[in-house]
Formats: structure tokens, C-alpha cells, sequence
């Protein structure tokens, strides 16, 4: 038993004096409130965002009930998923209709209650969480478009779903509040988005309706063999998105200039665009891109 509330290691046989004094050494660790984890646990847990939040969730089930499960935003970190914006700083969980409470939140945790059919559930990392295909469709449920895009195109990448998986999950709540919106984001998700940005882009791109990019397309010269974020052969376009990191390196920004002009000189136009820019002005972006359709394309 890695993490039990003091009743429960009392009740394996630990007395009230033994558990202060594990506790006094560190071979027990108060994780949450009337809740000890060993410190292997805790050590397990340190440096690694998954588990860290694997222990708070076992921690806070202990404290309210086993019956509840990591759910929505807790069950992607456990998972891995990608999420924006990030997860808030609390334990969410879901409890079956019968454990129904008028709070929505109590000590760090955020409630939800709906159904909780076995193959909805899994464990992971020590603990009970929604299966990934139930976590994206719950996402997808609460939360923006844009967040329940990124996530699905994450666990679609990282093959941690399918979409016909995903797509029985939406028939199986089918009904539920948000179910429609789930089943757009699922139908629009892609496993060829490779980051946040990308499926964040792959939104803003279709909001101003712009026509839908082939993803991660792969260039071909005579000497070079190129993937693109997103290119649109008819128009003979590509965009690259460029993370805050990407020219920190000069020796990066003069690979990346090599790179423009090999494209260019197979008669690509190429377009840059950052975080930055697609989030605050996401209009010149598109404006951007739109011009680069009607350029001539380059002999």
C-alpha cells in the first residue's frame, strides 16, 4: 500500500505512535490531507509531471472516495496528452450519478458526474483514469474547440487512440451536453499535426476559412529531403510554424535560410509564422498566406 489515509494504515495494523514516527523520519509522507504516502512513492513521483500528478490523484481518491476517477484535464497529464491551455492546478475527477454533490469543488478538486461504464476506465501510472479515447471526448466536451483539438491530435499522434475509438466513445455518450462539439473536434482531428502550435493553427486556418494545408508533407530536391508543417500544392505554398526557441541557436537560423531557398528554388513560396503572431494577430498570418496563393509562383 504506497498511499492510504492514516485510518487506513492503522487499520493494516500501524498504530497512531508508529505512523507519527514514520512520518517524523520520512518513510511517510503527508500528501494530502489525512492522506500518507511512502516515500518511495514520493520519490517515484519527483521530476516527472505524469507521475507527480498520478500521486495527487491517488492521494485525493483516498480522501473522497475510490469511486471517483481521474477524469478530463488530470486523466491527460496522467496520459501524457498534450493540453492547451495548460491544466489547471487542481485534481479533477469524475463520480458515478450516484455519488451526485451540490459541490463542484472541494480542496483542490474539481467535480464532474456522468456515467463511468468499465471499458471508460483504466489504470495508469498506480492510479484509475478515464481511458484516453474518454478523456479526449470528455475534453472535448467542457472545453474551447482549440483545446479539444490539440488534445485529440495528440493522442492520435502519440498512438495512444484511434479515431474509430474515439468515434465509439461520442456514440456511447451520445446525448451528453457537449457531445456535438466532441464529434466535430474528433472528426477534425489529425495525427499528422506534430505539436501544439500545429493543431492550434490547423484551427485558426479553418476559423478564417482558409482551405484545409496538407500536414507534414515531405519535399524532394535533388540533394534534400524536407518535411513541411503545412503546404498547399495547387497553390505551391508552405507555412512553418517557428517556436520561441527556433532561432535562439544562429547556426539553426542559417540552416533554416538554406532550407527557404532549396524550397524556393523548387518554385515553393514559403511563409513564417510564430506563437506569437498567430495568437495576437492571427488576420496578418492568414493575410500572409492568402498573398502567397496569388504570387506568381516563382520560375
Amino acid at each position: 500500500m504506497a498511499v492510504a489515509s492514516a485510518a487506513e494504515w492503522r487499520a493494516n495494523g500501524m498504530t497512531q505512535a508508529r505512523l507519527r514516527s514514520l512520518a517524523r523520519s520520512g518513510e511517510l509522507e503527508r500528501v494530502w490531507h489525512g492522506v500518507y504516502a511512502t516515500r518511495a512513492a514520493v520519490e517515484w513521483a519527483k521530476g516527472n509531471p505524469a507521475r507527480g500528478h498520478a500521486l495527487r490523484v491517488a492521494a485525493a481518491r483516498v480522501s473522497v472516495g475510490r469511486d471517483s476517477i481521474a477524469s478530463h484535464q488530470s486523466a491527460a497529464l496522467i496520459h501524457g496528452l498534450d493540453l492547451f491551455p495548460p491544466a489547471p492546478d487542481m485534481v479533477i475527477l469524475t463520480r458515478p450519478p450516484t455519488r451526485r454533490s451540490g459541490r463542484l469543488r472541494s480542496d483542490g478538486i474539481f467535480f464532474h458526474v456522468a456515467e463511468l461504464p468499465a471499458g471508460h476506465v483504466t489504470t495508469r501510472l498506480g492510479t484509475s483514469a478515464t481511458t484516453v479515447p474518454r478523456t479526449v471526448v470528455d475534453i472535448a466536451r467542457v472545453s474551447s474547440f482549440m483545446s479539444a483539438v490539440v488534445t485529440a491530435d495528440s493522442a492520435l499522434r502519440a498512438d495512444a487512440a484511434t479515431k474509430d475509438a474515439l468515434v465509439a466513445v461520442c456514440a456511447a455518450c451520445a446525448g451528453w451536453p457537449g457531445i456535438r462539439q466532441a464529434r466535430r473536434a474528433v472528426d477534425f482531428s489529425d495525427p499528422r499535426a506534430g505539436s501544439v502550435l500545429e493543431s492550434c493553427a490547423r484551427v485558426i486556418f479553418a476559423e478564417h476559412g482558409l482551405e484545409p494545408p496538407e500536414l507534414q508533407v515531405t519535399i524532394t530536391g535533388p540533394d534534400f529531403r524536407y518535411n513541411v508543417d503545412f503546404c498547399w500544392p495547387r497553390h505551391r505554398v508552405i507555412a512553418e510554424t517557428d517556436g520561441a526557441l527556433k532561432y535562439s541557436d544562429p547556426r539553426h537560423a542559417i540552416r533554416q535560410l538554406k532550407r527557404d531557398q532549396q524550397l524556393r528554388d523548387l518554385g515553393y513560396k514559403v511563409v513564417h509564422f510564430t506563437w506569437r503572431e498567430l495568437f495576437t494577430n492571427p488576420v496578418a498570418v492568414i493575410t500572409r498566406i492568402r498573398k502567397a496563393f496569388a504570387y506568381p509562383t516563382p520560375v
